[in-house]
């Protein structure tokens, strides 16, 4: 049952892009819950079925490109972001990225600054992953090992 709903979820990913991939993925993984016992509120039926929340795909997304940048992966450079912490002497992995000061909400809550927080706070295993899909799985695990490390409130 979690195969099939997996494939159906991956299915709507690749259908669109944007603000609408969000919106049918959501879609599709709500209808995909669907199928096993109506008895269990949506959050059961996602632990159940073993899918992310919207809230929790969003940052990983954010994780994740943020180590595609780091290792130049991406189209994107990692300085139109990014820089690099200058002192040595913080604690967690030698790839920590230096929080820019933010006088509004709007600046608050995009890219740069709302992924800050989660990626300073990997561990040095984390962050020097051989592949993408190798840092995919370390997330795995944290979202196993670290309850509510990829919600919202975490960061606040």
């Amino acid at each position: 049952m979690a195969k099939y709903c997996d494939d159906h979820v991956c299915l709507c990913v690749c259908l669109s892009a944007g603000y609408l991939c969000n919106h049918l993925r959501d879609l599709c993984q709500f209808f995909c819950t669907r199928l096993i016992p109506r008895g269990l509120p949506y959050e059961a039926r996602l632990e159940v079925l073993r899918l992310w929340t919207l809230e929790e795909r969003r940052n990983r997304a954010d994780l994740i490109e943020v180590y595609k940048m780091v290792h130049r992966l991406s189209s994107v450079p990692m300085s139109a972001f990014f820089q690099y912490v200058t002192n040595s002497c913080t604690r967690g992995h030698s790839w920590k990225l230096m929080k820019a000061h933010c006088r509004t909400d709007t600046r608050l809550y995009f890219f740069s600054s709302r992924v800050l927080n989660r990626w300073n706070s990997l561990s040095q295993e984390t962050v020097v992953a051989c592949s993408v899909n190798a840092f995919k799985r370390q997330l795995e695990k944290i979202r196993i090992s670290r309850m509510g490390f990829f919600m919202d409130l975490w960061s606040a």
